[in-house]
């Protein structure tokens, strides 16, 4: 509610009397709804027609908590503890017989879940510039000799077996893509400043990557802090500075060498806030909001801002009415070309936010 203000609403400063956005202070984007004073580069890129704003997404029964609400956004599984990420299933689809080894990359430093499956290589990128160890170890056999030193080491702690088969698959993987990667920095030049935030060195490594021609397909990072129980208003607002100027120097970058119309950028958050503030800041709730970010992207609103009617919320939650499945099927099916089915498990309605 403080990203994507609902300032026309009189219940939005009842609810959030210490913890709102003021109304003269508002990014309008029309006569009911305007985004955060920090998104100003965003508010341009959605008046440019590359931002489609996506209302109320989440799932029933959120159980707010962190782990298990990131376990159903990465797996599609909210009924059930799942084993396999989503875009896991996806990079299957696009490369099912891992002939190329950085199809997807990680930018952090762990991987996340949503991109883990039996099987499926991914990188793990915590700095593009110091990335590569033991890049040098050629031919590879050499390599594989190094892992299966790792895997004798290893063995007697946790066993052997599939478990150290996986892993050592998952090492040589790891050490292929770091050679194919490195390449990535010393090819890349730009006029582009990028601003001095962790999100923005992700962006750029994630640009240095696409630009380098490698046929990586998919990429994942995220930017921490949001859980803003307390010191919101400053807080949210450095926040979405930070993410906002990241997100336009992305773009004007690969915009700048010609490569921004095969580029879609998906946010969210595992879920939204609670309707009232909690005096500082506000706690976890159910329904939010997602961004798609794009030339590729119909921009636009979709779905129906929650109502904020106390007899409409859930114990003091927005309500979701769309979900996260259904934005999923859209970038699967509409942006990817696959079948959405198998990687979300079911068939869902989806919002039509990507051009034909």
């Amino acid at each position: 509610m403080n990203t994507v203000v609902p300032y026309a609403d009189p219940l939005y400063r009842d609810y959030r009397p210490i913890v709102n956005v003021a109304e003269d202070e508002v990014l309008v984007l029309d006569d009911q709804v305007g985004f955060h004073p920090s998104m100003a580069p965003i508010q341009k890129m959605y008046q440019d027609g590359n931002v489609a704003i996506l209302h109320g997404v989440g799932y029933e029964n959120s159980p707010r908590s962190h782990f298990r609400s990131m376990d159903i956004w990465h797996t599609c599984e909210p009924d059930s503890l799942g084993t396999e990420g989503w875009l896991a299933r996806v990079i299957r689809d696009i490369d099912p017989n891992k002939e190329n080894v950085v199809t997807a990359v990680s930018m952090g430093p762990s991987l996340f879940r949503a991109l883990v499956g039996p099987g499926v290589p991914v990188a793990t990128v915590e700095n593009i510039n110091s990335y590569g160890m033991l890049t040098g170890l050629t031919p590879e056999e050499k390599l594989n000799r190094v892992l299966s030193r790792y895997r004798r080491i290893y063995s007697p702690a946790i066993g052997s077996g599939p478990v150290m088969d996986f892993l050592g698959q998952t090492g040589l993987d790891a050490l292929k893509g770091a050679d194919i990667l490195s390449a990535a920095p010393a090819n890349y030049t730009s006029d582009i400043e990028y601003a001095n935030s962790s999100i923005a060195d992700k962006l750029k490594g994630i640009a240095q990557i696409h630009l380098a021609g490698l046929g990586s397909r998919i990429f994942y990072c995220d930017h921490s802090g949001f859980d803003t129980h307390a010191d919101q208003v400053n807080t949210h607002a450095r926040l979405w500075t930070e993410v906002s100027t990241a997100i336009r120097d992305f773009f004007d970058d690969l915009e700048a060498h010609d490569a921004a119309d095969n580029v879609v950028m998906f946010l969210y958050s595992e879920f939204g806030r609670r309707v009232y503030d909690n005096g500082a800041g506000t706690d976890h709730g159910a329904g939010g909001v997602c961004l798609a970010i794009g030339k590729g992207v119909k921009g636009g609103q979709y779905g129906e801002y929650p109502s904020t009617r106390a007899a409409d919320l859930d114990q003091g939650d927005l309500v979701p009415a769309m979900d996260f499945r259904s934005v999923y099927t859209t970038l699967v099916e509409d942006w990817m070309g696959l079948d959405a089915v198998p990687v979300v498990g079911g068939n869902f309605e989806k919002p039509e936010f990507i051009l034909n």
